[in-house]
């Protein structure tokens, strides 16, 4: 077999890495005009431009109760019959982690794309799911198409479309050091300096990229100055609740994707999960979209106990319901606003336990702790958490704290109770 000089590779190698940062954060950056264009539309608010002051919870509390149900209950009809269709007459979709491990099967362009575009599509006219699973799957489809292209080994083109997933994380949300952690402790499964550099440099460069488009904002308002000193020794307490919490989480959504079937089911089960959905948006507008509103409410110290109770049982309802209904998406967002429900509902049953330390701390640490365990991955939910909020760094040790029991716990639970 003729190998190709090494410094021809390497400037084919360079190249694929500077393509992929590019056109994932391109991706990214569309998909995410897309989203907030949706939202704008179905619920009728800053229609004169894109990107608004105005947030989402707003421009859902702020249309009519009639408005947000019509609307949910057309995401039902979308999301329904869309994957219903895709899933008969699309060919048969390769994930990021299939690609990655098998590199001889690659995504389908138009599958791929489609199924992205449904996700997009749906979370902005309200699914409860993440919109992070849709640009983590074009990046990975326009890297791995990029690699193919420029003819590199079995090896590199495993290696940039892990990249390219992680770079789309990054540009959607503008977390370039987290995107490049994703990529290494989720999808490589590996922290070797090779491996390391070229996430980060793809990473970085999506998210610069997007924010061409979409403004350098961080994703979550975090005005505590100071962890108290008392949160530090909460970490420490409550991260094997949230890991416990969290695997009940994830057997719940596993279980719904698993009954999932691609035949008439699907559109009837979807229409029943969002219209359920868009009952429920009528009392509690927080409700429709990936979770976003009520973590800001809960980081700000604006939910009361019968609301985060509320949000909290009637989330998780709805994210298994339109999960069993067939709809796609991610549940990273969904998972963090779990997290942080939860810790502010502890915080105002304990909080007095615990002076100095407010309801945003623990909905900071919870919501670290259950993204952490829920999809197991403990570096990137830190780092998440960092960049999301540009939290002070005294908060790093009750959050490493807190992760690491939810993150422990929930694994030995798996290995106690496995399936």
């Amino acid at each position: 077999m003729t190998t190709l000089p090494t410094r021809t590779y390497w400037l084919q190698r360079w190249a694929a890495l500077l393509l992929t940062g590019i056109l994932a954060g391109l991706g990214g950056m569309l998909l995410a005009l897309l989203l907030h264009e949706v939202q704008h539309l179905v619920y009728g608010y800053s229609r004169s431009t894109v990107l608004s002051p105005q947030t989402f919870l707003q421009g859902v509390t702020d249309a009519s109760a009639q408005r947000r149900f019509l609307a949910l209950l057309a995401a039902g009809v979308v999301a329904g019959c869309g994957w219903w269709l895709l899933g008969r007459f699309g060919k048969k979709r390769v994930s990021i982690s299939a690609a990655v491990k098998n590199t001889d099967k690659p995504m389908p362009a138009v599958t791929t794309l489609i199924h992205a575009l449904l996700q997009i599509v749906t979370v902005g006219m309200g699914s409860p799911l993440g919109r992070e699973v849709a640009p983590r799957e074009v990046g990975s489809l326009f890297a791995g198409g990029v690699a193919r292209r420029l003819h590199l080994t079995s090896a590199d083109i495993q290696l940039m479309i892990a990249c390219g997933a992680g770079a789309g994380l990054a540009a959607v949300y503008n977390v370039p050091l987290a995107g490049a952690v994703f990529t290494l402790e989720v999808l490589l499964v590996s922290f070797r300096w090779e491996a390391a550099i070229a996430a980060l440099a793809t990473s970085a460069l999506a998210a610069w990229i997007a924010t061409l488009g979409l403004g350098d904002e961080h994703q979550y308002r975090f005005t505590a100055n100071m962890a108290a000193t008392s949160l530090i020794f909460w970490g420490a307490l409550s991260g094997p609740l949230f890991g416990a919490a969290a695997f009940g989480f994830r057997r719940l959504t596993q279980r719904a994707r698993g009954k999932v079937r691609s035949n008439w089911q699907m559109p009837v089960f979807s229409l029943i999960a969002f219209a359920a959905l868009g009952a429920l948006s009528v009392w509690f507008p927080q409700l429709p979209g990936n979770g976003k509103g009520p973590t800001q409410l809960t980081l700000d110290g604006d939910v009361t106990l019968k609301l985060a109770l509320a949000l909290l049982c009637i989330k998780v309802f709805v994210i298994w319901a339109v999960l069993r209904g067939g709809a796609e998406g991610g549940l990273l967002t969904p998972g963090l606003t779990v997290g942080a429900l939860l810790g502010s509902l502890l915080f105002i049953l304990l909080g007095r336990f615990f002076p100095g330390s407010d309801m945003a701390g623990f909905a900071l640490t919870g919501a670290a702790g259950f993204l952490s365990a829920s999809m197991q991955m403990p570096v990137t939910a830190i780092t998440l958490m960092l960049e999301f909020t540009r939290m002070d760094h005294s908060f790093l040790v009750p959050v490493t704290l807190c992760v690491t029991g939810a993150f422990m716990t929930c694994r030995q639970l798996e290995r106690v109770r496995p399936g």
